[in-house]
């Protein structure tokens, strides 16, 4: 198991090849992943659909109304982008994916502008 230094080291690797992501975002889809895998019954493997779902979810909880444009802050603008995330943290050893998993499984999976569409109402 990385140390909390090795994670940080590993993650500003990315970074400094690919500034295309802020540093949050790589934590963050860490994150999502522990919220995601602690809503199941049980652990197991889960798809690039599924992570999107769970991602979304972390991502209401954490910032409400303010998620997308949060996510967008960091760099991230659509589902694709969680994906890409995803497959540079398994590149440095930080996530792990089956034979079967795929980048083109985080493509079009929601739309940003709907999936985190919150509108408040306000009682009066």
């Amino acid at each position: 198991m990385d140390s909390p230094e090795e994670i940080l080291s590993k993650i500003q690797q990315l970074i400094n090849s690919n500034p295309q992501y802020k540093f949050e975002a790589y934590g963050f889809i860490l994150a999502a992943l522990h919220f995601t895998m602690a809503s199941l019954p049980e652990p197991r493997h889960i798809t690039g659909r599924e992570f999107c779902g769970g991602i979304r979810r972390y991502a209401m909880d954490q910032f409400g109304p303010l998620a997308q444009t949060v996510l967008e802050y960091w760099g991230i603008k659509e589902t694709l982008d969680f994906g890409k995330i995803v497959f540079a943290l398994v590149e440095v050893g930080l996530m792990r994916k089956t034979d079967e998993d795929s980048l083109d499984d985080f493509k079009d999976v929601y739309d940003f502008k709907t999936a985190f569409d919150n509108k408040i109402v306000f009682d009066s």
